[in-house]
């Protein structure tokens, strides 16, 4: 697994041997990147379920300011830190252990709001769902922002987001993704 874009372009990225996490493919990460807007702004980006941090390190890479990393996992929190230094990332990124929904409420509470959100949660689980409706009743996503989520294609997903307007979907594989935008806010 490697950085496929940006000023990081080629650098390796560790995984977790025998973890039951699923990194989001070079494939699939070149591809995401390249539907969202060339001049889109990532000034302020969320990975959520971040795995190895492979999402999150696309975007600073890309020219991302900021970037909060959250994961439940220890072992994931660990990689995480271990390819932000293998990076030589040192500003700009936070890395939180902890319940992804709880976190987002964190988040909330905190004013943060994103440019762009990542949300690749474990397969077959209900944290999809749920993690969406929660971005979306926080307001988490700013007005001119991007959240692009994985999920299986053993489980599309057709419902309405309260606060997310789905604009894109594409397959890769066994991958869904879903790109989103935040509706209008009063």
């Amino acid at each position: 697994m490697r950085v496929v874009g940006g000023s990081l372009k080629g650098r390796r990225l560790a995984s977790i041997k025998g973890a039951p996490i699923r990194p989001t493919s070079d494939k699939v990460r070149e591809a995401i990147f390249n539907i969202l807007p060339r001049e889109f702004p990532f000034r302020r980006v969320l990975d959520l379920f971040a795995g190895t941090g492979a999402m999150g390190i696309e975007a600073m890479s890309r020219g991302g300011d900021a970037v909060t990393f959250v994961d439940a996992d220890a072992g994931s929190v660990n990689v995480i830190r271990k390819n932000l230094g293998a990076c030589g990332i040192k500003e700009g990124a936070r890395v939180l252990k902890g319940d992804a929904l709880r976190e987002l409420n964190a988040l909330s509470r905190w004013g943060e709001e994103f440019d762009l959100i990542f949300v690749d949660p474990p397969y077959n689980t209900a944290l999809f769902e749920e993690s969406l409706n929660e971005i979306g009743r926080l307001g988490l996503l700013r007005a001119e922002g991007a959240l692009v989520a994985e999920t299986s294609k053993r489980a599309p997903w057709k419902a309405e987001v309260p606060g997310l307007v789905l604009y894109d979907e594409r397959r890769y594989g066994d991958t869904l993704v879903y790109f989103f935008k935040a509706t209008s806010k009063n």
